[in-house]
């Protein structure tokens, strides 16, 4: 008995890609109908070599031509304060409610507080 087995592997070991490879392989990947699953296995890639030249071109990094970002500013204001407000008096027959947020915000609210509401508010003051 004599068997045939055929062994279809990808490439073993490390290949060198020139800079018009990568961007083939890139253009495959991510142009208009690419896909990176086709591509990897079209060029016989990892994707995470796909990734790292997408980041590379976007850079510039991958064709040697770096592109310097521009130093940006933000307009910053420095206002007094907000006062602090008076806490809420609770009606009869309802026991207040103390909240101490991690930042050392406290908050006092009564049982008919809006769930809602004071959720909002507490995602407001936790940013």
């Amino acid at each position: 008995m004599t068997a045939r087995i055929e062994v279809v592997g990808r490439v073993s070991g490390r290949r060198r890609w020139t800079v018009e490879q990568k961007l083939a392989v890139l253009r495959d990947a991510f142009g208009p109908q690419g896909c990176v699953r086709t591509a990897c296995d079209a060029h016989e890639v990892g994707s995470g070599a796909i990734y790292t030249w997408r980041r590379q071109a976007m850079s510039g990094e991958l064709t040697g031509v770096r592109h310097q970002p521009e130093p940006t500013f933000a307009e910053v204001r420095i206002s007094e304060p907000a006062a602090l407000v008076a806490p809420v008096v609770c009606t009869q027959g309802s026991s207040p409610i103390g909240i101490e947020l991690p930042s050392g915000i406290k908050l006092t609210v009564d049982a008919t507080v809006d769930a809602e509401a004071l959720a909002r508010v507490i995602g407001a003051l936790t940013r």
